[in-house]
């Protein structure tokens, strides 16, 4: 089993790599230079907070170790509660369509690589057109009224989503086009997203404490104790990645290729850089 000290780096950096999908959905509204500019602010903030979060607990892990003293006590509580798996509604329903496009590729890996992007990128353009048909008056009104009434609710709900999904990055995803058309704007969305952040390790602990292995329960709630100390820091200063999320929408309003440059240096120039420096 792979050891905590390497698994909870592990969980902090799939925490970031996971936002990329939310940047892509952005990029559907490339055509449309104001859409794409808030689209993109939504898009990044998931990503901006998940970076910030790692660059303060990090350091910490390493010198004072906290995610695995906050995972170890919260393991020794939970340990003998019991769990249980949930299998999501979408996965279910996306199943056969899986099944069927691994049986036309097989063992051919680079025509699978090839069809998977298409096959995202037709979604996200499809997901957009929708989102533009639709909106208006009536979803702005219910969006304002009855689901992204106050932070609370808002952190709720991305919590909920994710939860039953079993997935933050079509959970924030769906939020995108909704900022993109105006109809949600970046600080609304940030609480959204810190939600989905806690939702998205809630499968994973239930289904840890069904094994009833210290280790596999603790790793579960190092994930946890990532998403909630990083709450705990940013929230109280949200204008720090909200405030960076306009200024690079900014920037790729006015140069779209900018975009390109974030998405290459934060999720591949970057990350093998550090790679290379920590291999040595």
């Amino acid at each position: 089993m792979l050891p905590l000290s390497h698994a909870i780096p592990i969980i902090m950096g799939a925490n970031i790599g996971t936002t990329i999908t939310n940047i892509l959905v952005s990029l559907a509204h490339l055509r449309w230079r104001e859409e794409f500019k808030r689209a993109f602010s939504g898009a990044i903030v998931h990503d901006i907070f998940n970076f910030l979060t790692v660059i303060v607990i990090f350091p910490l892990q390493i010198k004072f170790h906290i995610l695995t003293k906050a995972s170890y006590y919260l393991t020794l509580s939970f340990q003998h509660l019991g769990g249980f798996t949930f299998t999501s509604p979408l996965k279910l329903a996306v199943a056969p369509a899986v099944k069927f496009f691994l049986f036309l590729v097989r063992s051919h890996f680079v025509l699978g690589i090839i069809l998977a992007f298409v096959l995202v990128i037709t979604s996200l353009i499809f997901l957009v057109k929708i989102i533009r048909r639709v909106s208006g008056k009536k979803l702005e009104l219910l969006l304002d009224r009855y689901l992204f009434v106050n932070p609370l609710v808002i952190g709720l709900l991305g919590f909920a989503i994710t939860a039953f999904i079993q997935s933050s990055s079509v959970a924030t995803s769906l939020v995108v086009p909704l900022i993109g058309a105006g109809l949600l704007n970046v600080e609304k969305i940030f609480p959204y997203t810190l939600g989905a952040n806690v939702g998205t390790t809630l499968t994973a602990i239930l289904a840890s404490l069904v094994t009833g292995d210290f280790t596999s329960i603790q790793v579960a709630f190092s994930h946890l104790a990532f998403n909630i100390l990083g709450i705990l820091i940013w929230y109280p200063m949200r204008k720090v990645p909200i405030g960076l999320a306009y200024k690079l929408g900014e920037a790729v309003g006015r140069k779209r290729w900018v975009a390109l440059v974030y998405i290459l240096g934060i999720f591949f120039f970057l990350p093998g850089l550090i790679i290379l420096f920590f291999r040595r």
